[in-house]
């Protein structure tokens, strides 16, 4: 019976919703975290008559024709791209992007990944990374005897000195873009690395280019809501249920017409 297979595949594909839906709620308070959406889409039709055909009795031409479909599948978890709000933190290293791009740090293997989360942090050598320890693009060191740090929309990053009237220009942070930000592949820790479906990295200086700017002591809150998280959470729940009661109802059947026999 056809009806198993393909509420099997609804359960499935509310399980999977869930499962999304979870993560989404996992990480309402993860900076700069982007929510996701489970996206299907349906399966092959069996085609018992084909629209078109001559109908062999009388012929004339089936209008519509029986067309049964298989169920539904998994097309895609896609990624809601609105900006969080922005939560003023004070920090001299926390920096927020406010419009497009992302911040560019350097992987142990040398390679480039890309993060929204503006919350920098300095080695004992004074060089600036990310929470896990990245070095941010360009590579911008900051003197030991810097009494505080001053970014601005730029990305310009100057330093203030006890001794000093005039601050000292460390550097300039950049952004990227993407020609498809959904293309990007998450790897955990709030990074992205570049695909062939997001393009390479389009770098910049913050203001140009389309990129946004920054905006220092602040940092990205995630763009979860929660209301529409749980309203969707209820609502997977429903569609899993009535799967299920098409299961049974379809064993039900199933079993009757075995003991007819």
């Amino acid at each position: 019976m056809r009806a198993l297979n393909i509420a099997a595949t609804g359960m499935s594909a509310q399980q999977m919703r869930v499962e999304v839906i979870s993560n989404n709620l996992a990480n309402m308070s993860t900076t700069g975290y982007n929510a996701r959406r489970a996206e299907f889409s349906d399966l092959h039709y069996q085609q018992m008559t084909r629209a078109g055909s001559i109908n062999a009795a009388d012929g004339t031409i089936v209008p519509s024709g029986v067309q049964l479909g298989l169920g539904v599948r998994a097309a895609a978890v896609s990624v809601n791209l609105a900006q969080g709000s922005l939560s003023e933190t004070g920090g001299d290293l926390d920096v927020a992007i406010e419009g497009a791009g992302y911040l560019e740090v350097t992987l142990p293997s040398g390679l480039p990944a890309y993060t929204r989360d503006g919350g920098l942090q300095r080695t004992g050598d004074g060089l600036i990374v990310n929470a896990e320890g990245y070095p941010v693009a360009p590579g911008i060191t900051i003197p030991d005897d810097a009494r505080s740090l001053s970014i601005n929309g730029d990305g310009e990053i100057y330093a203030y000195f006890s001794d000093r009237v005039e601050p000292e220009f460390l550097g300039q942070l950049s952004l990227s873009g993407f020609s498809n930000e959904r293309g990007l592949e998450a790897i955990g820790s709030n990074l992205f690395v570049e695909t062939a479906a997001s393009g390479p990295a389009i770098v910049g200086q913050p203001g140009q280019d389309g990129l946004g700017t920054l905006r220092q002591g602040y940092l990205e809150d995630s763009s979860v809501d929660a209301v529409r998280e749980i309203t969707d959470l209820i609502e997977a729940q429903r569609g899993y249920e009535l799967n299920a009661k098409v299961i049974t109802a379809a064993d039900q059947m199933l079993s009757a017409t075995t003991q007819m026999r």
